[in-house]
């Protein structure tokens, strides 16, 4: 592939041109020089990098990890670069138990809700209102 423009490179990343540029003043991306009278152009190896960014995101990575990511390409530092992974990972898991936690607390309610019969008052709002009993099932 040849360079591109600024356009054609967040084309061929599918993200917005506003993107680049605002990976380029977090200093993620490198701006490459304007030539006299010209347009700036973009190598392969930045469309490389804007997709190692997204990809990076899309695992949940912020722009901070990534950043951090990028600074250890150099392959000198890979137990840095797991470490951040690792990090990330317990972060995951963590997310995980809680949102099962959850599921569990607002199934156990929706059930108390849909076997309440004759009750003036739904066992989920109930529960919502006071609070302890879904504190304690979400602990």
């Amino acid at each position: 592939m040849q360079e591109m423009t600024i356009g054609q490179l967040a084309d061929a990343a599918e993200v917005n041109v506003e993107t680049v540029r605002y990976y380029h003043r977090r200093g993620l991306l490198p701006t490459p020089p304007r030539p006299a009278g010209g347009i700036r152009r973009y190598p392969t190896a930045v469309l490389t990098r804007l997709r190692f960014i997204k990809r990076s995101q899309s695992l949940g990575f912020s722009l901070d990890e990534v950043e951090a990511l990028l600074s250890l390409h150099d392959g000198q530092v890979c137990n840095s670069a797991r470490a951040i992974a690792e990090h990330k990972l317990a972060d995951v898991r963590q997310r995980i138990r809680d949102l099962s936690m959850l599921e569990d607390a607002l199934t156990t309610l929706v059930q108390r809700c849909s076997t309440s019969k004759g009750k003036v008052s739904c066992p989920l709002i109930d529960a919502l209102m006071d609070g302890s009993e879904f504190a304690q099932s979400t602990r």
